[in-house]
């Protein structure tokens, strides 16, 4: 349940967000259980990460996706009122900022929030993190998403990368249903061979040397069904986050098509704040 824009918890989001209008230009807001007054110009969505998960014990958050006004660098930068915890996600903005970037926005932070926890949220190998981003950005990249003015570029680009999505299920239903089919037969197969091919080898090996085969080739072929099954895991994983950030950058790219339709004629303060800049 979302909690009220008079709770502490939104009452200091809130402020937190407020406080990046001279450090940061913002782009998009992701919301999680909590409710913020955010200008009508800047896409507020669900963090969809997480509202995807059915368990109850993930503190309520907000993401942002910032422009730092000094490098232009695009971070993600998440603020945990419950924990007083401030995350910055670089795997979302992969290529997007660079090194001083990110060492510039640990400063402030820093300076301007020394009570807190800052906290780097890196790539995961196991999550295949780094093949998704590599995978989405080829396709289109975040700073387009969030500040590229040519919609229909845009949508097509988000197709192809819905049909990449797509393919990368299918491919991991064919790796799954794969382990699946051959697991049977090979068990049975296994354990025909390690007590009657491998029983007459007991006079020239002994009844020990041919018990350690039987546990060699039915743990070796364990090992090769765990490590195919986690592989179709793994695909699968990697399938549903390329799904969910098709699915992110359509509800920004949705909502920044509706209020540039509403404000196209009446300039917002952010876009009059971009134009002083240049």
């Amino acid at each position: 349940m979302h909690e009220s824009k008079s709770s502490p918890h939104c009452q200091r989001c809130q402020n937190f967000i407020d406080a990046f209008s001279d450090y940061a230009l913002l782009h998009a807001v992701k919301l999680y259980r909590l409710s913020v007054d955010i200008a009508p110009n800047i896409p507020v969505l669900p963090c969809l990460d997480h509202e995807a998960m059915l368990h109850e014990d993930i503190a309520p958050h907000a993401a942002m996706y910032i422009e730092d006004r000094q490098t232009h660098g695009l971070h993600e930068v998440v603020y945990v009122p419950d924990r007083r915890r401030i995350e910055i996600d670089i795997v979302s903005t992969t290529d997007e900022h660079t090194t001083e970037s990110h060492d510039h926005l640990i400063e402030w932070l820093g300076a301007n929030f020394p009570d807190f926890e800052i906290r780097i949220n890196g790539p995961s190998w196991i999550r295949g993190d780094r093949r998704v981003a590599r995978a989405c950005r080829a396709q289109i990249p975040l700073r387009d998403v969030l500040i590229g003015k040519n919609f229909e570029h845009l949508k097509a680009a988000l197709n192809r990368l819905d049909t990449v999505s797509g393919l990368m299920e299918k491919q991991s239903r064919v790796a799954s249903w794969s382990v699946r089919t051959v697991t049977g037969p090979l068990i049975a197969l296994a354990g025909f061979g390690s007590y009657n091919v491998l029983g007459l080898l007991i006079q020239p090996i002994g009844e020990s040397g041919v018990q350690g085969l039987r546990y060699l080739v039915v743990g070796g072929l364990g090992a090769i069904f765990l490590y195919l099954g986690l592989k179709a895991v793994h695909l699968t994983e990697m399938a549903n986050r390329v799904w969910k950030r098709v699915s992110e950058y359509n509800l920004i790219l949705a909502e920044r098509r509706g209020t540039n339709e509403i404000y196209d004629s009446t300039p917002s303060v952010h876009m009059v704040q971009e134009v002083k800049e240049k």
